[in-house]
């Protein structure tokens, strides 16, 4: 093996990578403004995430922050202490109103149900957008932003901010130009263990709450908040401290769908990237018996993918929590608590967001990989920023964020139906598995609308 490695030229290897990773960092872009002009961007949730989007945005000095809103009165009134002259709101549909045709881009942070709502009037108004991550709450949601943008033309950018790392960049020049030969398999796992498990599971895996059910009783809404804007259009509840402040949300499925679509947009964004994928073919979900309120703790999922171009079909296997790969647990690769593995016909690859080792360790001592081609950009925002500006390309436009997000969403749709499902991208459907319409799209509250 070591001399198969060894036959690499450098030549090749850059040639190879540079063009299989151009293709993906690829976008459309609407026109540019001035260059001498500041960007007039409006932020839409500014606490937690947003505040920190907020704060790194202002901070390359590029933009004015033309309008904030939130629908906590505390993260809106220190983010209008920082930023005075910005225009306040608590309703985005009210910023759109109100100043939609002004504005040259929108950051969109909010909690993971209204990242559509929120994201899709900037698209129908031709504004550049940064939405974080994962990029809408269902499949069709998913769908419908994805082809809004295309529509649109504008520059777009999903949060997923590991994304833009030299670490990222290096492992998909590495599995693009063949190091570790044709990859069939790739392995996802995350440590991370919050939702529906035991009261002693969750104190063990320092979740942040324990529940069981939804709860029966009806707590006062927090005056700082308005309780009905955070709902937007998810079905009308109480509100409860469950529900409230992030991350509490996430394991509900009225509000967001557990680890699979907030972790996996990061970790399985690199094995989506490496390998050119695209809709799987068939998903099948491995866990305990699905609840109907909360997303589980631990479970896996499989993906089959069939063949792109001149690779080989592969799989995808997830898992979070307790689930981990076989040749994790047997002790046959570095026990890291989060990874991606490649397997290859050549060796493997595991990486995690910052390194990556290539196995067996022994065969590849002499490979000296040379100069990273892919220079990553300063960092997340600021390639958004720059490619709003016309100078170059964001790495995870919508056009590649979208059939991400939606393979994500497939993995708990599989969990819930109980059963492995055959993916019809085209039409947007599991075939023969008419019980997983709920899951792939709802109907939105009266007053909320993608339309």
């Amino acid at each position: 093996m070591r001399s198969l490695i060894s036959n690499l030229h450098r030549r090749d290897f850059i040639t190879t990578a540079t063009a299989a990773t151009a293709s993906v960092l690829s976008t459309k872009k609407a026109s540019a403004w001035n260059a001498n002009d500041k960007m007039k961007l409006a932020f839409i949730g500014v606490g937690g995430r947003g505040g920190s989007n907020l704060r790194t945005l202002a901070s390359t000095k590029q933009i004015d922050v033309a309008a904030i809103c939130d629908v906590d009165s505390r993260f809106l009134d220190n983010a209008s202490e920082l930023f005075p002259k910005a225009k306040k709101f608590r309703d985005f549909r009210r910023l759109y109103d109100s100043l939609g045709q002004t504005l040259d881009g929108v950051v969109v942070s909010t909690a993971e149900h209204t990242h559509a709502y929120a994201t899709m009037p900037a698209l129908q108004l031709g504004k550049h957008v940064y939405c974080e991550k994962p990029l809408a709450y269902n499949v069709e949601e998913t769908r419908k932003i994805t082809l809004a943008a295309e529509k649109a033309g504008v520059v777009t950018q999903m949060g997923t901010q590991i994304h833009a790392g030299a670490n990222y960049r290096r492992v998909v020049e590495l599995i693009q130009s063949g190091v570790i030969g044709a990859v069939s398999e790739a392995h996802v796992w995350v440590s991370r263990a919050w939702g529906l498990q035991s009261e002693q599971e969750s104190k063990d895996n320092k979740d942040r709450l324990f529940v069981e059910n939804r709860p029966s009783n009806t707590m006062a809404v927090p005056d700082f908040l308005d309780w009905d804007l955070w709902l937007g259009p998810a079905p009308k509840r109480p509100f409860n401290s469950v529900y409230f402040p992030g991350p509490n949300w996430y394991r509900w499925w009225d509000f967001g769908n557990g680890t699979m679509s907030d972790l996996g947009s990061h970790w399985n964004d690199l094995p989506f990237w490496a390998l050119n994928l695209d809709a799987p073919r068939t998903v099948e979900a491995f866990g305990p018996t699905p609840h109907p309120e909360i997303a589980p703790a631990s479970m896996s999922a499989v993906y089959e993918y069939g063949p792109r171009n001149n690779q080989p079909a592969v799989t995808v296997s997830w898992y979070q929590g307790s689930h981990k790969p076989e040749r994790w647990t047997r002790g046959e690769i570095p026990q890291w608590g989060n990874g991606v593995l490649f397997v290859g016909t050549k060796g493997m690859l595991l990486s995690d967001y910052r390194k990556y080792q290539l196995l067996p360790a022994d065969t590849f001592s002499n490979f000296e990989p040379p100069a990273l081609q892919n220079t990553p950009p300063k960092n997340h925002h600021w390639e958004w920023l720059n490619a709003c500006r016309g100078d170059g390309s964001t790495g995870s436009p919508f056009s590649y964020a979208g059939p991400l997000t939606e393979a994500n969403h497939l993995g708990n749709v599989a969990f819930r139906v109980g059963k492995k499902i055959t993916w019809d991208s085209k039409n947007m459907r599991c075939v023969g598995c008419p019980e997983a319409e709920p899951f792939l799209r709802r109907t939105p509250r009266d007053g909320w609308s993608l339309d």
